[in-house]
């Protein structure tokens, strides 16, 4: 298992198709410099050279302000690049395999939508984090399962001690909710990556009580 480590309560999803011009990069070391500490970064469809680059460059940028980078889906690159932690779905490797791939430093998060899931996950010594979601409806990935709602956190809270991560349809007017019915954190996409960055971070860390 991997050593303590401090769960942030803002976790920024930088979405390459959300930043559009902006490369990760770029976006990493912008999210960084106004707060943010725990980034996922996210490129379905990217070239794999091109998603190792720019993460190689979000994991300094982000070292620099003592911030931890996450990949996801991507356990080889994860390894390469020198992330803190991969998230992985349910179509992912299994985070058994992926434990066997990063050894026992690296941060393993796991997608859950269901109370089946997220008893799954919360029995699986592989996996550190679990991702409970999406929260609410979100046009921020077409292909996203059905909403769970607020009552999947609370009721998740209820049955494991591990860290639980908010996604889905969550901005500076709902993180609130979502924090006091259980979660130990929101992770934003959209919320972040479109529009100003620097100022989208300080809008959702005010909103998670972290400014």
């Amino acid at each position: 298992m991997p050593t303590a480590f401090e769960v942030e309560r803002l976790y920024c999803i930088a979405d390459a198709a959300s930043l559009g011009e902006v490369a990760l990069g770029d976006a990493v070391d912008r999210m960084v410099g106004a707060g943010a500490r725990w980034i996922q970064l996210r490129a379905p469809g990217r070239p794999d050279a091109e998603i190792l680059q720019q993460a190689r460059r979000a994991v300094r940028a982000a070292a620099e302000h003592g911030a931890r980078v996450w990949m996801n889906d991507r356990p080889d690159l994860a390894r390469l690049s020198g992330s803190f932690g991969v998230h992985l779905g349910q179509e992912d490797v299994p985070p058994a395999k992926a434990r066997e791939w990063l050894g026992p430093e690296v941060l393993i998060g796991r997608s859950t939508h269901s109370r089946g899931q997220v008893l799954a996950a919360a029995e699986d010594p592989a996996v550190d984090v679990i991702a409970v979601g999406p929260v609410f409806t979100t046009a921020s990935k077409p292909d996203a399962e059905t909403p769970v709602g607020i009552e999947l956190i609370t009721w998740a809270r209820d049955r494991t001690a591990k860290p639980l991560v908010a996604i889905g349809g969550i901005d500076a007017d709902r993180a609130g909710r979502v924090l006091e019915a259980g979660a130990d954190s929101v992770a934003v996409l959209g919320a972040v990556c479109r529009g100003g960055l620097e100022d989208n971070v300080r809008r959702l860390l005010k909103a998670v009580g972290e400014s």
